[in-house]
């Protein structure tokens, strides 16, 4: 039964009553409708003055709620945000870790597409851009001998896992050129100066030389080759050595098609070279015309024929060292034996995204962040092998890094045009003063830590400094390997140094959080702008330095509220007192420790002890002299055994 016919006569008189009223008002003109209005107001005006008091409250509240709906553009009010001065207000029995804006929990959500992992907070399409990029997976038929040697769970384990890059440099095929330095101590890391390349000599020593890299493979004594890999670095074990090497000899394709080279190639021939092309396609051929490999991967080629730029060239004996390509397929593999036993092909240019509405490979290439970001994600069910190489996997994390930033350079270099490099300022500026010109190429301002691109966050910096003055706050946030989220991730027998991968994305995760805590929550009041810049401490964590321009200025009654330099109570605030003595207590120095990394000179660099004060002050230099109270005053002590 629909409403119509459930009304009553007296309801349908009026519904067809106000659709002629309606039909009538849409014929009218506009001085019709003029005096139409004013009419209906002489009425409503009558009407009014002649109602009692109880049809005027019935009205009323009505009449306000339309007034308010009608009022545009509505005010701008400021609501209250969700944790609004709770830095004015600490209370130590609330459980602030507590809250689902902290809380991170595992990496657990699941890629539809590729199956990697990541944390609930994390951007989708990190792994595989959306599905995008689909590399092959890596081999999980891991030969038992590494298989027993990643497992770490025996002595001979333990000793390869954490000499693992030694026994690299003992097989890797290629020199590693850079300048390297190795951090040690609690947090051991992995830095590199200047450029990175790979270069790789000829197939045999010149007589008289030893043998070094690709050439160690060559020498007829399966035993004298163990010898003399074991000669190369100190600290490996012999019995290792010749396990592995056996092992690379059977299932390593360069090696066996080097050796194969070998043997097909006269003695004191200068006519002919070995080629690893550096695509799998003959040169000159059409790609798609091979989309499976129809030529070995090592080649012997007449002195003469036309070679790719790309191409790896070998002698059979020379001084000369070449240059291997960042973009060759072999790049990883000659370095990194140890990762790609078997030398599969790493990032390459033949290497194309998928299109997710066919999953067929479409015109666009795979960037080299999207390969190895893709490469590096864990991923259910998947054993990524890469991850348990401990060192090595920092030193191939780095030089991967530096392959991504070699490849965004070099596209800037060949599309200055595209660019139009030609209108910068600083270009003209250069032409202008310079006696000697070469070829001048211009970082544009959006490359990360190029000249344009510090410049102007600089001016970025000064215009909030001249506009809004100097900052209330400067916070310092440095990452703690010991959280939870990186704890929970490591796989067993590992360190948090041992995954730099891990520490990273939880701490860029960490630092949103606490942006969102000070901007969002306004935990310190309402926020105008802010900044902050990440470093690397020399232990390998990283740290954010941020500036906080708030809208309302803290008082100096609200200093101590806000900033705190001593030991809390540990009655009342346990969880506070255990976090203070174990990550912010400095020392000992001194006398008591002069060995000390802040002494110098006989001096604390950081002006420690300092002195105990009863309430702050502002010191001669414009830095504050916060409250550090003496336990006569009230304060707090911890006791320290040396």
């Amino acid at each position: 039964m629909t409403a119509r016919s459930a009304e009553t006569a007296e309801q349908t008189q009026l519904c067809l009553q106000r659709n002629r009223i309606a039909a009538a008002r849409t014929a009218e003109t506009t001085e019709q409708t003029q005096v139409h209005r004013e009419q209906a107001g002489i009425d409503a005006a009558a009407a009014r003055s002649a109602e009692t008091a109880e049809p005027t409250q019935q009205r009323l509240p009505r009449q306000d709620t339309l007034t308010t709906a009608a009022a545009w553009p509505p005010q701008p009010t400021r609501r209250r945000a969700w944790a609004e001065n709770f830095a004015l207000d600490y209370n130590p029995v609330t459980q602030y870790r507590a809250h689902q804006k902290f809380f991170m929990g595992r990496m657990s959500k699941k890629c539809s597409r590729c199956n990697a992992l990541r944390w609930k907070d994390e951007r989708p399409g990190i792994c595989c851009n959306n599905g995008k990029v689909h590399l092959r997976p890596l081999s999980e038929d891991i030969p038992p001998v590494l298989t027993h040697l990643f497992q770490g769970a025996n002595p001979d384990s333990e000793h390869f896992l954490g000499n693992i890059r030694k026994y690299n440099s003992c097989f890797q095929m290629t020199s590693f050129g850079d300048k390297t330095i190795d951090e040690p101590g609690f947090n051991p890391n992995f830095k590199v100066q200047g450029q990175v390349y790979h270069l790789i000599g000829s197939l045999l020593p010149i007589p008289g030389e030893q043998p070094q890299f690709l050439q160690i493979y060559f020498m007829g004594d399966q035993q004298a080759q163990a010898e003399h890999r074991r000669g190369i670095v100190e600290g490996v074990r012999l019995n290792v050595i010749r396990e592995l090497q056996d092992d690379l000899h059977e299932q390593n394709k360069y090696v066996r098609d080097f050796k194969t080279a070998r043997e097909r190639l006269p003695e004191n021939t200068d006519d002919l070279r070995i080629v690893i092309h550096a695509d799998k396609h003959p040169v000159g051929e059409h790609e798609r015309r091979f989309n499976a490999p129809v030529i070995d991967e090592v080649a012997i080629q007449i002195v003469g024929q036309q070679f790719e730029r790309r191409d790896i060239v070998l002698q059979l004996r020379s001084n000369e060292l070449q240059r291997i390509s960042e973009t060759h397929r072999a790049y990883d593999a000659l370095q990194y034996p140890l990762i790609f036993w078997r030398g599969d092909d790493c990032y390459n240019f033949q290497l194309r995204q998928t299109d997710i509405r066919t999953g067929k490979p479409g015109t666009r290439k795979v960037s080299a962040m999207d390969f190895y970001a893709s490469r590096l994600m864990v991923r259910d069910g998947s054993f990524n092998y890469i991850h348990r190489c401990r060192m090595l996997f920092l030193q191939f994390a780095v030089d991967m890094y530096a392959k991504i930033e070699t490849e965004r350079l070099s596209f800037i270099r060949h599309h200055q045009t595209r660019l139009r490099a030609d209108d910068y300022i600083h270009l003209r500026d250069a032409v202008a003063n310079a006696n000697q010109r070469g070829n001048v190429v211009i970082l544009p301002s959006s490359f990360t830590g190029g000249p344009r691109y510090m410049h102007e966050r600089t001016q970025d910096a000064m215009t909030y400094v001249r506009h809004y003055g100097r900052p209330d706050l400067f916070i310092t946030f440095t990452c703690n390997s010991k959280w939870d989220e990186i704890s929970n991730e490591l796989l067993p027998g590992q360190q948090s140094y041992d995954r730099h991968d891990v520490v990273a994305r939880v701490f860029h995760l960490k630092l949103k959080q606490l942006m969102d805590y000070i901007t969002t929550g306004a935990i310190f009041g309402a926020v105008r702008c802010h900044m902050y810049t990440i470093e690397w401490q020399k232990c390998g964590l990283p740290h954010a330095h941020i500036l906080i321009w708030l809208c309302d200025r803290i008082r100096p009654e609200q200093v101590d509220c806000v900033i705190s330099a001593e030991i809390p109570n540990r009655v009342e605030d346990p969880e506070l007192f255990e976090i203070v003595t174990k990550h912010m207590v400095h020392g000992p120095c001194g006398q008591l420790n002069p060995g000390s990394p802040c002494m110098k000179d006989g001096t604390c660099t950081k002006k420690y002890p300092k002195a105990l004060i009863k309430d702050t002050v502002t010191g001669i230099d414009g830095y504050p002299l916060y409250r550090r109270r003496s336990a006569d005053d009230g304060g707090f002590t911890k006791q320290h055994t040396l």
